[in-house]
């Protein structure tokens, strides 16, 4: 469990780096046109590939913790012990999507290689782009395979991290 937590501490550090480069250009992308009446060249390029990398890492931490939004209209029902089945049924039918997801970004992404498919303004190639949200989707496959055996890992802070 120790080397769980380092690596989604890890993970989460990414994502903060990945959240302030974000915010960061655009901060300075509006700060740019607005006052300098010169936008930075390529910044949605940047943004939406930052976007998409974000996303996608923080995807397989969401599906182990078990985060993604639920509709609780039924809730009531469904949580009886009679229909624990039930909730197994619904994991395993997002893992389900989620492999699809990958294969299709992995052809993707294979397609993207194969005519050199690259951003509008800065040229940057998407096939590995592409790669890593197919590989963050089949990670969030198995992360969704996981909790049907197991507890959701819990998102709680550390009690170091609490002092």
């Amino acid at each position: 469990m120790e080397i769980a937590n380092t690596i989604r501490r890890l993970v989460e550090s990414v994502l903060f780096c990945l959240m302030g480069a974000m915010v960061a250009l655009t901060f300075a992308d509006v700060i740019g046109r607005r006052i300098f009446n010169h936008p930075i060249f390529g910044a949605h390029d940047l943004t939406e590939h930052l976007m998409a990398l974000l996303v996608f890492t923080g995807l397989p931490l969401a599906t182990l913790a078990a985060l993604h939004l639920k509709v609780d209209l039924f809730d009531k029902v469904l949580l009886q012990p009679r229909f624990a089945w039930w909730l197994k049924v619904t994991v395993i039918l997002t893992a389900l999507v989620f492999g699809l997801m990958a294969w299709a970004l992995m052809g993707k992404a294979m397609d993207a290689a194969s005519f050199s498919e690259v951003s509008q303004g800065l040229n940057i190639p998407r096939a590995p782009l592409y790669a890593w949200m197919g590989v963050c989707a089949g990670l969030s496959a198995l992360a969704a395979i996981y909790t049907v055996f197991a507890a959701p890992m819990s998102v709680a802070l550390d009690q170091e991290e609490l002092l």
